[in-house]
């Protein structure tokens, strides 16, 4: 990955993250309202212990990015842990500072729009802002469930718990800003649950072939192709990628072969064959 590629993701990462800081501080804890997942427990957390939030978001993430070390990659992990980081300090340093709004409708709303615009950012840029995401990934390996499934799930019972801590009128518009964010989510990176599949046409072939087998850890086709206007005969690439995966596909094929042809669409779904990750590295 070139310096100015990795400096333009890393600036993407901060940017959603504070935005991410911006939503909680600015907007949603001054008025007890939570989001869902690891973000919702530190708010609860904080709120009971009187601790800063960004401890709890920085502390309770780190187990989960063990995780997506050994089973999505470093490349993720990292990402993700570099979001966090700055997620975590953006929290303390715009916790003094005033809430825009006491209108819990308007907190709401705009905490929402805030939180899931920089969650799709930083997951557009190859990371994550909550472990929860990745254990769903995990568990949506081993059950028929797909990850968003497995997240609404688990944020069912975090949100609803927002009653018990702060009143019930808080769960409620919680459950409307995990509404907001999960669909500005849907927005930003038109759906962390889709499955990519993935045309590359390269007289490299066999180069990035290897290296996405090697580095990512997915299964490569090679197809028979034909120019139609030259006549010349084409390999073609097709693999079949997670979201979270499309930027480090990206920078291995542009780091082979920068004049390569990339198409990228939507799966719905992923039936049968081996869409499985092998060891990656």
């Amino acid at each position: 990955m070139t310096a100015s590629r990795l400096l333009s993701r890393g600036i993407i990462m901060i940017f959603g993250s504070l935005l991410f800081s911006v939503g909680l501080e600015i907007f949603l804890v001054p008025n007890n309202i939570i989001d869902g997942g690891i973000t919702g427990i530190s708010i609860m957390l904080g709120h009971l212990f009187g601790l800063p939030i960004g401890i709890f978001l920085l502390v309770l993430n780190l187990p989960f990015l063990f995780l997506g070390y050994k089973q999505i990659g470093k490349t993720f992990a990292f990402s993700t842990l570099f979001s966090v980081v700055v997620m975590s300090a953006g929290t303390e340093l715009l916790h003094p500072v005033r809430a825009l709004t006491d209108v819990p409708l308007l907190a709401t709303v705009f905490g929402g729009v805030c939180l899931g615009v920089g969650v799709g950012l930083v997951i557009r840029a190859g990371g994550s802002l909550d472990g929860s995401e990745i254990v769903a990934i995990l568990v949506s390996k081993r059950t028929p469930f797909s990850v968003g499934e497995i997240v609404m799930f688990i944020n069912f019972f975090i949100l609803g718990s927002a009653g018990f801590v702060f009143n019930w009128n808080s769960a409620m518009y919680s459950l409307i800003a995990y509404f907001i964010a999960f669909k500005m989510i849907d927005v930003t990176i038109e759906g962390i649950d889709q499955s990519k599949s993935v045309w590359i046409i390269s007289d490299k072939f066999q180069e990035i072939g290897e290296a996405l087998t090697y580095r990512l850890g997915r299964g490569v086709t090679f197809l028979q192709g034909e120019g139609a206007f030259t006549g010349d005969d084409k390999k073609v690439i097709f693999i079949v990628i997670t979201r979270l995966e499309e930027a480090k596909l990206k920078s291995i094929v542009e780091e082979k072969d920068p004049t390569a042809f990339v198409a990228i669409g939507n799966i719905h779904d992923v039936m049968g064959g081996r869409f499985k990750k092998k060891d990656i590295h």
